[in-house]
């Protein structure tokens, strides 16, 4: 495969519009409000290009016929960079004017190990974060490591790396060099954010989950992969004497897949102590984001007595890639969360999204606001309260709110179908309950009401 060619932005400006929506949203919010974006799975195929060969539009394909490819990508295939550079612009032209970015990982393509190389994989993820730092100049953004930031894709090392030292220089106009320290020597960092002066601290949290995840051979057997473990409770630990509220970032989520029964995402027994540390420390934590899956989905953390303690949010993906197996793919999407500045507690989220065969239709990428959270679902505010009342309502008989919330799930994919049965068992369920043994007993439970 020859050298990943670093664009840096050389193409020609790109028509993006949003449409208009009347959201009755209260002005007066507005002035107590901070906002950060949440953008992740970027996925670069630097092979995209449109031929009347189907079977060679994108590499990511692997061989398959691109089902409509179009300027913007086509449902087979990752992300053209067009499409990522619509999404950023519209981020930089936004009138959602954001106190900060999460970047939550996967910028390289879905490709065999045999068509990437660390070098490459490296120039990938600088193109990403020049292509960031160019638009968004002024914002300071918080990234997280996804899976296939690394070559070989999943093989994360416990100790200081070349892409752990390469990152680390790419992100080092948004870190501080305390934050770099442990980002080069095992990918992960906390740093500390302060909306002003007077505001109660916040610490963004991203840790390398990708240690945890169930492909990464170098991890086999050990108990605390990078020491990641006792310096994420350490640090927890230090944010609860210094009265600090941590929003967490990651790439692969806790909890257990919402497409595949009694299957988490990371190795089941990290699953288990991160959620145990989650727990302990839910006084502290205001929220969890993930991406990893390349669906929108929620989780609502309980203790130990069934009360809701944390809400989890997991965004969809910017590539709409789907393999020729899979029924429902997304439309690519990004979303901004509001919080209160003052005690950082989630108040909403407003999701976007862009219909990728109508943008390749018309050649011009229409960024649209899919939906607002509060709106859609007539809750408070994303607090695990609201969370988990929100959630009893999916387990109803058709639930509207559930039904809402698949459409969502899938960013409004045009051909997806309904999901009942046992889709919406595995659904609920991982939405519900987060850790090994209420899983399999909502699991079991469930079995018999749908």
């Amino acid at each position: 495969m020859g050298r990943v060619l670093i664009w840096l932005l050389a193409v020609a400006p790109l028509v993006v519009h949003a449409l208009p929506l009347d959201t009755g949203w209260d002005m007066r919010k507005q002035e107590v409000t901070g906002k950060f974006w949440h953008i992740t799975d970027l996925h670069l195929d630097f092979s995209y290009h449109i031929t009347g060969d189907h079977t060679k539009v994108c590499l990511s394909s692997k061989g398959e016929n691109a089902s409509n490819p179009g300027v913007f990508g086509d449902f087979l295939c990752d992300s053209p960079y067009q499409l990522i550079l619509s999404a950023i612009q519209y981020i930089n032209k936004s009138e959602e004017k954001a106190n900060f970015m999460i970047w939550t990982g996967d910028s390289p393509p879905h490709l065999p190990v045999k068509e990437l190389s660390t070098k490459m994989v490296i120039d990938i993820i600088g193109n990403m974060t020049t292509t960031i730092r160019t638009l968004l100049p002024d914002l300071l953004v918080f990234p997280a490591l996804g899976n296939h930031d690394y070559w070989p894709q999943d093989q994360f090392p416990v100790e200081a790396s070349e892409v752990y030292t390469a990152v680390a220089e790419f992100w080092k106009p948004w870190l501080n060099e305390e934050a770099l320290s442990t980002l080069r020597k095992g990918g992960y960092y906390s740093q500390i954010y302060k909306s002003s002066p007077s505001a109660q601290p916040l610490r963004i949290l991203s840790l390398n989950t990708n240690l945890y995840y169930s492909p990464n051979k170098v991890t086999i057997n050990m108990t605390d992969p990078a020491g990641q473990l006792e310096w994420l409770e350490n640090t927890l630990h230090a944010s609860r004497q210094n009265k600090e509220k941590v929003y967490v970032i990651a790439h692969v989520p806790v909890g257990f897949l919402p497409f595949a029964v009694f299957t988490t995402a990371m190795r089941g027994d990290f699953n288990e102590r991160l959620v145990k540390i989650f727990r302990n420390y839910s006084d502290v934590i205001a929220g969890q984001f993930y991406g990893h899956t390349h669906r929108d989905s929620i989780m609502v953390l309980h203790d130990g007595n069934e009360k809701p303690v944390g809400s989890i949010f997991v965004a969809p993906a910017v590539t709409p890639i789907k393999s020729l197996t899979e029924s429902d793919g997304n439309n690519p999407g990004f979303r901004i969360y509001h919080y209160d500045d003052s005690s950082y507690n989630l108040l909403d989220l407003w999701h976007y999204y862009l219909n990728l065969t109508d943008a390749n239709l018309k050649g011009e990428a229409i960024w649209k606001l899919e939906y607002i959270m509060t709106e859609i679902y007539k809750i408070k505010d994303l607090q695990p309260e609201s969370m988990e009342d929100l959630v009893k309502r999916f387990g109803k008989p058709d639930s509207v709110d559930f039904h809402n919330y698949y459409r969502n799930y899938v960013v409004h994919y045009e051909d997806v179908k309904d999901c009942v049965g046992r889709c919406k068992v595995i659904q609920v369920c991982s939405v519900q309950h987060v850790d090994k043994d209420s899983y399999l007993k909502c699991v079991l439970e469930k079995k018999l009401i749908f």
